[in-house]
């Protein structure tokens, strides 16, 4: 069969995310974990988090559990074929507390926390597919109107511009 209509090839969505944001820890013992687990297989990644002994490893295994299930949900994807091809963390908001000391002091307490972004990819699924464009079959939605402007004579008012 002919295609009588022009196609275009149109990059399909293979990647899924997951957000934590405001987690209480501070972002540098976070991207120790993270940059362990960057671009390494699902099931791997979760053998890696469960035996590593740093208390960042929990939130972070929780954030790579949602983003498969959502790769799940969304895309239908099975979990032997996700990689996690993004991991980041960036800085959040720092809390800051004072604590009484000795002698009338106080002593200031920062608690800093951060924002891991993960994101998982299906290398299973294609990256391209063909759409058919029918963005040249339509007509145009929008009439031309042609409108004109008018301005009203400001050097003839009399007002201000005789002044000489």
């Amino acid at each position: 069969m002919v295609n009588l209509y022009p196609t275009r090839v149109r990059k399909k969505k293979t990647e899924v995310y997951a957000l934590g944001r405001h987690i209480s820890l501070s972002a540098d013992k976070a991207r120790r974990v993270i940059d362990q687990i960057r671009g390494r297989s699902y099931e791997e990644t979760l053998m890696i988090l469960e035996l590593m002994p740093y208390r960042a490893c929990y939130p972070i295994f929780k954030l790579v559990y949602s983003a498969a299930a959502n790769a799940s949900y969304n895309m239908a994807s099975n979990e032997a074929n996700l990689i996690i091809s993004k991991a980041e963390v960036n800085k959040g908001n720092t809390t800051k507390k004072l604590k009484p000391r000795a002698r009338g002091r106080s002593y200031p307490i920062k608690r800093t926390t951060c924002h891991i972004t993960i994101v998982v990819k299906d290398i299973s699924l294609d990256e391209y597919e063909e759409v058919p464009m029918l963005s040249s079959l339509k007509k145009s939605k929008w009439k031309k109107k042609y409108t004109t402007m008018v301005y009203d004579d400001v050097y003839s008012s009399g007002v201000v511009w005789d002044k000489k």
